[in-house]
């Protein structure tokens, strides 16, 4: 691999609504098999529902607080991750990851296989370039890399 080390300052960044995601590993980088990146989150930012997909994904919390929803109806655990807490969550997993609190929040995140989720952010931060998305579009392009979206976050 021609592009090692990845230097943090100048790597590519997409972004999703006011979410940073920093790319370190991509899709070509890997032969698809994983897709590594720093997200940084807003306070309120992260999906807003709870969704599956097939690909697993790990975050390692670097700083700040995520909130992290796993499971499906009366089931779904509320998880705090904070600096130095790793939450792995195998693919097809019902799960949403917040940031609830007033910091920012950031996370190593690897996907594998990394496709799916690789092609998904870039499809929707192409969408989101001149404003926010048209949510039926997201939706295609969630269903097209093999999200599945599973609705509101149920109430505690």
């Amino acid at each position: 691999m021609d592009n090692l080390p990845v230097d943090i300052a100048t790597a590519e960044r997409i972004m999703l609504g006011p979410d940073e995601t920093v790319v370190l590993a991509s899709c070509a980088d890997t032969n698809g098999d994983l897709f590594a990146v720093e997200v940084r989150m807003q306070p309120g930012g992260g999906p807003p529902v709870m969704h599956r997909h097939e690909p697993s994904e790990i975050y390692f919390v670097k700083e700040g607080v995520f909130t992290i929803y796993v499971g499906e109806g009366a089931d779904v655990q509320r998880i705090q991750a904070g600096p130095g807490d790793v939450v792995p969550l195998r693919g097809g997993t019902p799960h949403t990851v917040r940031n609830e609190s007033t910091e920012l929040a950031v996370a190593l995140v690897v996907h594998t296989p990394g496709q799916p989720m690789e092609r998904f952010c870039r499809a929707v931060a192409a969408m989101t370039s001149d404003g926010p998305p048209d949510m039926q579009a997201v939706l295609e392009v969630a269903s097209r890399s093999g999200i599945e979206m599973l609705g509101p976050i149920p109430a505690s």
